[in-house]
Formats: C-alpha cells, structure tokens, sequence
C-alpha cells in the first residue's frame, strides 16, 4: 500500500506552512507545459512584443476556473468527472470524457516530443528513443512513487520554470516596448491572429488543468485519512479562502512564465525575422545565436523540467476521468494492487502518446487543431462548472458569489467571442 501521512504529522505541519507554494503551484505549472511553451514561443515570435498583454488578460480568466474546480473538490469530496456522472445524463458524461481523454492523450504525445527535442539539444540520441526512456520513467514514478512524493516532486518541478525570467533578461529588450505591450492591448481581425489568441485560450484554460485540480483536492483528503466520500464531504470557509490565495499565486506564476516565454522570443525572434516558431525546441534553438547560448539552454532546460511534471498530469487526469466515469476505484493514493484498473489506464494513454511519436503523426500539428479545439469546448464545459457551483444541491451553502459569478461569465464571453471571432473570418 502506498504510503499516507497522517493529520498533526511535523510533515502535514511543514505542508501547512508552504500551503501558498502547494497544489495551486503546481497546477499554474502544469498549465505552462511544453506545448504551451510552444504556443507562446510561437506568438512572441509571430507579433512580437505587442503579444504581452495577453499574460495578465487571461490570469483572471485562469483563477475563477481553478478556483471553482477546486471548490467543487473540496465541497463534493469528489473529482469533477465524478460529479457529472452523479448528477447528469450518460449522454453529456460520455461526449464530455471523449473529449477530455483525446486532449489530454494528444497533449501528451506533444508534451513528449516537445522533451524529447529539448534533451537532444543537450544528448545527441534518436528523440523516439529518448520519448521513450521519458515514458517508462514517467509511468514508473507514478505507478511506484506515494501520491506525496509526487506532490514533492512536482513542487520543485515548478520552480524551474524560473529559467523563463533569467531567458527573458537575457534577452535583453526594449523595456519601453515591453510596458506598452503589457498595457496596451494590440488585436489584428485576421485568421492568423485570431488563431494564436484561440490557442493561447485554449493551452491556459485546458480541460486538463480544472479536472486534475478538483481530483488533487480529493487527494489531499484521501492523504489526510479520508477515504470516504461522506468524510470528504465538505470544507470550512477558512479553508476556502486558503485555497484562493494559493490558487491565485499559483496561477500568478504560471501567467508570469507566460509573459517572459513572450517577452524572450519577442524581443529576440520577432525583431531578427525568426517568425514561424512551431515548437519550444525551435525556439530554445533559435535564441541561442541571438540571445546568447545561456538564454537557449535555460529555455531548454525549463522545457524538460516541467514535461516531467506536466505528462503525468495529462496521463493521470485522463485516468481520473475514465475511472470515474466507469465506476472503478481511481486514486494515486492506491496502490496498483488496490486500483488496477486506474494504473492500467495510465499506462495506455502513455503507451499511445508515446505511439504518436513512432508511427509518423505530428503531435505537434495535431496540437494546434487541438489547442482550438479546446478554445471552442472550453465555453460549454466551463458553463458546466458554473451550473455546478452555483446547484444548491451539489455546493449547499458553498455556491457561488455574485463577485465568482460575474468573474465566470465574463470569462465564457471573452472566449465565446475569440472562437466566434475566428470563425468569422474563416467565413469570409
């Protein structure tokens, strides 16, 4: 059985002390995975520093998504996945799960490419090889390591992405460009432009990053002893307003990370010419002659770190949803003698993102149509979680705010309007 620390422990103490660098932290990292490091390496590139002011445009957009999946974890003592399948019809469960299960798999696929790329900067072996020798790591970590030692892990993970702050001043750019392209918002009404602002949607509000937060809250419970969902069931206001400041540090950091992977491929490729950026490996490449070597291999290396903290994520939230949805036993808390199933899933969506690399589909292709994908679905399923919290039945005295409420809409608006925006001009 895995191991489980117990409530008053002096390492549930050290947990509460650090809680602001804590699940917040590593979703907001998460989010900044390799291939949303190629998205926005991709947009820095393609309009430059006028790209800046999307980074602070969708933090709020971000932490009333998060927020709200992890209250409706805390409250239910339940995963999202979980409490569709409670409260809504098979039909709307299934559609749902297909699109979540196929998003994060590509997402995946991408995300190993992505690291495989970035370690052959450094070691010249074939990149299916190393994708491979990435997954079986990857997949051995979660199949063998305690639901806390991940937790640890991906913590430290997340701070690499630091190195996107030392790339982004090595880089040394125009800082007068740099505050008006932060203030200012500068919009194009074309396809091209229209696409990057979808994408960028679409990569920092994926599915993935609200259903792995609600599942990491029951988590932490069933780490506290609560293995029941009537104990989970449940969560005081203080712990609520606790969730909220760690959840806005966490994404805070992540649309930090966003801005200086912007502002290092705006201030160095777009002004040099070097404007079709596909992948973060192209861009940690291309920085090097320009940007110095030390801005290419900082960009490299942050790619590596956090694709070893974001596949799991994808790997493991899309088990998480399946297992839900089917009624099997779905916990890293488990071992996989208690949950066989659940490690089985694990190791399929790993297999078939690693097959993704083999048998000649571009992930990375495939990962733009999935990122506007996802910014058309992200409406629908985020309207879903404001029916959800706002249910007196599912949230009791927890439902939303007015101030919660008028964040979530707005947040459906600002993205409704983007998609409809792109599909008006493939239209015309």
């Amino acid at each position: 059985m895995k191991r489980q620390e117990s409530d008053g422990s002096p390492i549930r103490q050290r947990h509460q002390g650090v809680s602001l660098l804590g699940r917040g932290l590593i979703s907001g990292a998460a989010d900044d995975d390799p291939s949303a490091i190629g998205t926005y390496a991709s947009a820095g590139a393609r309009f430059g520093l006028g790209m800046l002011w999307t980074a602070p445009v969708t933090l709020p957009m971000m932490f009333t998504v998060v927020y709200l999946s992890s209250k409706l974890g805390q409250v239910t003592g339940r995963g999202l996945f979980q409490v569709i399948h409670d409260n809504y019809p098979r039909w709307f469960l299934y559609l749902a799960l297909a699109g979540v299960v196929i998003g994060n798999t590509i997402e995946a696929a991408a995300d190993l490419g992505g690291m495989a790329a970035a370690v052959n900067l450094f070691v010249p072996l074939s990149v299916p090889l190393i994708v491979a020798v990435m997954a079986v790591i990857l997949l051995c970590l979660q199949v063998i390591g305690s639901y806390i030692l991940i937790r640890r892990i991906f913590r430290w993970l997340a701070l690499s992405l630091l190195a996107y702050a030392g790339a982004a001043i090595l880089a040394k750019p125009d800082w007068t460009a740099v505050l008006k392209g932060s203030l200012i918002p500068s919009i194009e009404f074309n396809e091209e432009f229209l696409s990057i602002i979808v994408a960028i949607i679409g990569t920092t509000l994926s599915a993935y990053l609200y259903t792995w937060q609600s599942n990491e809250e029951v988590e932490e419970k069933i780490a506290e002893g609560k293995t029941s969902v009537k104990a989970r069931r449940g969560v005081s206001s203080s712990k609520l307003a606790r969730s909220r400041k760690e959840i806005l540090v966490g994404m805070t950091f992540s649309n930090l990370v966003m801005y200086f992977i912007i502002m290092a491929t705006g201030a160095t490729l777009h002004v040099q010419g070097h404007m079709d950026i596909q992948t973060a490996a192209q861009a940690a490449e291309a920085l090097k002659p320009i940007a110095g070597q030390a801005a290419g291999y900082l960009f490299a290396a942050g790619i590596i770190a956090v694709g070893f903290l974001a596949v799991p994520v994808m790997t493991t939230g899309a088990a998480y949803d399946l297992a839900q949805s089917i009624g099997i036993k779905g916990s890293l808390n488990a071992s996989a003698r208690e949950a066989p199933g659940f490690y089985v899933i694990i190791a399929a969506v790993t297999l078939v993102a690693v097959a993704m690399n083999f048998i000649g589909i571009n992930p990375m292709k495939a990962l733009v149509w999935s990122g506007v994908v996802q910014g058309f679905s992200t409406p629908p399923l985020l309207l879903l979680l404001l029916l959800m919290t706002n249910n007196k039945a599912i949230m009791g005295e927890h439902v939303n705010s007015r101030l919660m409420n008028i964040a979530g809409w707005l947040t459906v608006l600002a993205i409704f309007s983007a998609s409809a925006g792109l599909v008006v001009t493939w239209v015309i």
